[in-house]
């Protein structure tokens, strides 16, 4: 199944879809998004709606099974479509000093989380942002 993300105003994504891969083919057999998009506007009557393919497979930019990643990561509603980096991108986590990865296009701490020890990893600790320091913390299990 292919995934399609349509895109309302603001760039937000308000509906994300699954279409048959079939609907994709062209008549080579190869799977195309405009047939997928020319799909879903006739079957909704909604001859000027946005939509764009996602895939369920993507995230940061990479795809988990080696296929090709769709924009960067697979969309869902609330996010963002950013059309200068063809990107999906979820919406700001509630964590002002964090900040989007130009590359992956996910939202990330400014300070790279540290790998825990097997020690850590046995009781249970993780690591937790914290804002007022602006920095890891470590959290027992």
């Amino acid at each position: 199944m292919a995934s399609f993300a349509k895109i309302g105003l603001n760039s937000k994504v308000i509906e994300v879809l699954s279409v048959h891969n079939n609907v994709l083919k062209d008549s080579n057999g190869v799977e195309q998004e405009v047939n997928g998009i020319d799909f879903l506007k006739t079957l909704y009557n909604e001859p000027n709606a946005i939509w764009k393919q996602t895939s369920y497979n993507t995230n940061g930019g990479v795809h988990s099974l080696g296929g090709t990643p769709f924009r960067k990561n697979h969309a869902a509603i609330g996010y963002t479509y950013d059309s200068q980096r063809d990107a999906f991108i979820s919406p700001k986590p509630n964590l002002p000093s964090w900040i989007l990865n130009e590359t992956t296009c996910l939202w990330e701490a400014p300070v790279i989380v540290p790998e825990l020890t097997q020690e850590q990893i046995d009781n249970k600790n993780y690591y937790k942002w914290n804002e007022e320091i602006l920095n890891w913390e470590l959290i027992n299990g």
